[in-house]
């Protein structure tokens, strides 16, 4: 554990702090003014994040699942009924990344990977990126949306946050 302070102008005190909780296990942050009262100092007790384990298997992040028909019926339904200009949401984002992972594992199963794989890694790439500008309800456990492995295993990122979701 160690002690981090960080001297920075009052209107960055929160990206700052975000960007340490990105990169660190962190506590609160404790804010106190400047002497001359210009710019803040911030005082963050943190700790290296423990190494991520693996990525959940399909048949574990799955195994709760409705079938991929009542999935599809769902997705297409929720997208059909949204008023204009709303948000679908995060639900929506992670269920329709889950059933296009799982059609492309069916796919990759038969030994024939095409527009499923690259439509299931797009739709990963969408629910990350929902993630990472969102309010942060994500699970997150063991690698959170800005996570290297995240950017590199986009499918994974769908499996582990499925999983929590179930």
């Amino acid at each position: 554990m160690f002690e981090i302070r960080v001297i920075t102008d009052p209107a960055d005190t929160d990206r700052v702090t975000a960007a340490l909780s990105a990169a660190f296990d962190t506590g609160p942050a404790r804010r106190y003014p400047t002497r001359d009262g210009k710019r803040t100092r911030l005082y963050v007790t943190a700790d290296h994040r423990p190494e991520p384990g693996p990525w959940p298997t399909p048949e574990e992040a799955y195994a709760l699942a409705p079938s991929v028909i009542r999935e599809i019926g769902w997705t297409a339904q929720t997208a059909a009924d949204k008023p204009f200009g709303q948000d679908l949401g995060r639900e929506f984002w992670l269920r329709k990344a889950a059933l296009l992972d799982r059609i492309a594992l069916r796919d990759e199963e038969d030994g024939a990977p095409g527009d499923a794989v690259v439509a299931a890694t797009e739709a990963a790439r969408r629910l990350i990126a929902y993630d990472r500008d969102g309010e942060g309800h994500y699970h997150g456990t063991p690698y959170w949306p800005e996570h290297p492995a995240t950017t590199a295993n986009p499918r994974g990122y769908v499996r582990q946050e499925y999983a929590a979701f179930v």
